[in-house]
């Protein structure tokens, strides 16, 4: 429903297959008849019959006017004048359009009412009642496409306008106003087809007598009846004075639509006393189907809400660890640098962290970031370290980190833990140590390596029995933002460590 409301497109395609669907049907239908309906009517008037063309031509070619001056009218002519363009344009269309299905009703009636002609004084008054009734009826079925027209704007701007509505008028639901717009079509249809006046009178009260009683279901029997011991039977108690109620008021209405006699008086009657068993039938069990199943639906997406809101406690907790600790290790580097190093290397290193801090503070408790401010950020780290290690030969690092060229974005903070990791258990002044860190994105797709060497912590290093939550946060993060859309593998040997992350970006 939302599909037909919001997308237009969408809307279009169902009326156009919808057509098309019963064009298909007519003219199948068409052809697996072997013989003409009125062909006994050429019988009695003494004329022969031909099939072809005294029904099958005469039938197939109205159908095809109709299927295809309806996409005319639907898709182009109507939308048009809505929008009041070109309307001198859509007018004259209109006009000739009307005017060739006469002329083609008139000319195909000539063969498929041959049989008629007899009952003329003259051939001319044959052919002058044949093109009257043709252009009455063309007349007739622009009268109900501009009807059909109607009912479809109708229906959209009520569905559009559903929930503001049903603010100000609380027996009003988004699912009445669906069922009054599906009661117009079928009304449409049912007049289309030449259905029966009784049948159209039945269902022209018996369908808003539904959409009636099911809004008022929702908005009083149903509820009321639910502290009740027993409340589907309350429910149908009060739906059956409702009902009995109704009779008088449907059988005036039903009386106010027909002839004055008696046969349409008992025709009244039955209407209203049919009612009332079509929806104790029907309306009443399906609206306590469709009320319980709401509330249903109301209560999951209250569990989820409740879900939610903890994942997202949760997140932000996650996210907000991580900046001591990167505080805590950025502040140990600063200490570690002014120790063996002079104060033009120390004054490089505070510039380092004040970026990377500028970039805690500003974008870190955002949603989403651009992924070039997440690899500054991470090559300003790298940089930060390697005031420490390029002094030592025995520490080798490489960064291999492509600058991406379409703009991504991607959630803050989580491509620096594994560096950190690298860095807090790969580096060591008394072994050899190495750490290569590689970043790429090919088609919306980010791989992200780490391979470090690893080293225990000596005694004296104050983060010795500390186990961190670097790693532990980012997969928790991942399994929070990008369920089903990441890979993260982690292995480690005794002397190595690897990370391979995968993560889908768009």
């Amino acid at each position: 429903m939302n599909d037909l409301v919001n997308n237009p497109s969408y809307l279009k395609r169902v009326e156009f297959w919808g057509a098309t669907t019963i064009f298909v049907f007519a003219v199948f239908f068409l052809t697996t008849i072997s013989h003409g309906p009125d062909q006994h009517r050429f019988d009695e008037a003494g004329i022969p019959f031909y099939y072809y063309q005294d029904y099958f031509f005469p039938r197939l070619i109205r159908y095809m006017l109709l299927y295809l001056g309806f996409l005319l009218l639907n898709f182009k002519v109507i939308p048009q004048l809505m929008d009041k363009e070109s309307l001198v344009k859509n007018i004259i269309i209109v006009v000739g359009l009307f005017l060739l299905a006469g002329m083609v009703f008139g000319i195909t009636n000539t063969y498929s009412k041959n049989y008629l002609f007899n009952r003329y004084p003259t051939e001319d008054d044959a052919y002058q009642a044949f093109f009257q009734d043709s252009y009455f009826y063309a007349f007739r079925l622009l009268l109900l496409i501009g009807f059909y027209a109607f009912i479809k704007y109708v229906g959209l701007y009520l569905l559009s306008s559903s929930e503001a509505i049903q603010s100000k008028y609380r027996l009003i639901t988004r699912d009445g106003l669906a069922a009054f717009v599906i009661w117009m079509i079928s009304m449409f249809l049912l007049m289309v087809v030449d259905a029966e006046g009784e049948f159209i009178l039945g269902w022209g009260i018996v369908g808003p007598s539904s959409i009636l009683l099911y809004c008022y279901s929702f908005y009083a029997l149903i509820p009321k009846s639910l502290p009740k011991k027993k409340p589907f039977r309350a429910y149908l108690g009060k739906a059956v004075l409702v009902l009995i109620a109704s009779i008088v008021p449907i059988g005036f209405l039903a009386l106010l639509l027909v002839q004055t006699n008696v046969q349409d008086n008992e025709f009244a009657f039955i209407i209203a006393i049919f009612n009332v068993f079509f929806q104790l039938l029907i309306t009443v069990p399906v609206s306590w189907v469709l009320f319980k199943r709401q509330m249903q639906g109301h209560a999951e997406i209250h569990v989820l809400k409740q879900e939610l809101g903890q994942s997202t406690a949760n997140f932000d907790f996650l996210r907000s660890q991580i900046n001591p600790h990167f505080l805590f290790n950025a502040l140990n580097t600063i200490y570690g640098t002014a120790i063996q190093e002079n104060a033009e290397r120390t004054s490089e290193g505070v510039e380092r962290l004040g970026n990377m801090m500028r970039f805690m503070l500003q974008e870190n408790l955002q949603e989403r970031i651009s992924l070039v401010r997440e690899v500054e950020y991470l090559e300003n780290y790298i940089s930060f370290q390697r005031l420490r290690t390029d002094e030592s030969p025995s520490v080798r690092i490489t960064a291999q980190i492509e600058q991406p060229i379409c703009p991504i974005q991607i959630s803050p903070m989580l491509l620096i833990p594994f560096v950190e990791n690298a860095f807090k258990h790969g580096i060591s002044f008394r072994e050899p140590s190495h750490i290569n860190i590689t970043l790429e994105v090919k088609e919306k797709t980010l791989y992200f390596d780490v391979h470090n060497s690893k080293h225990d912590k000596q005694g004296t290093d104050p983060e010795k029995d500390k186990s961190g939550i670097g790693l532990v946060n980012v997969r928790q993060r991942l399994q929070l933002l990008y369920p089903g859309r990441h890979e993260l593998i982690i292995r480690e040997t005794g002397k190595e460590f690897f990370v391979h992350l995968t993560l889908q970006v768009a």
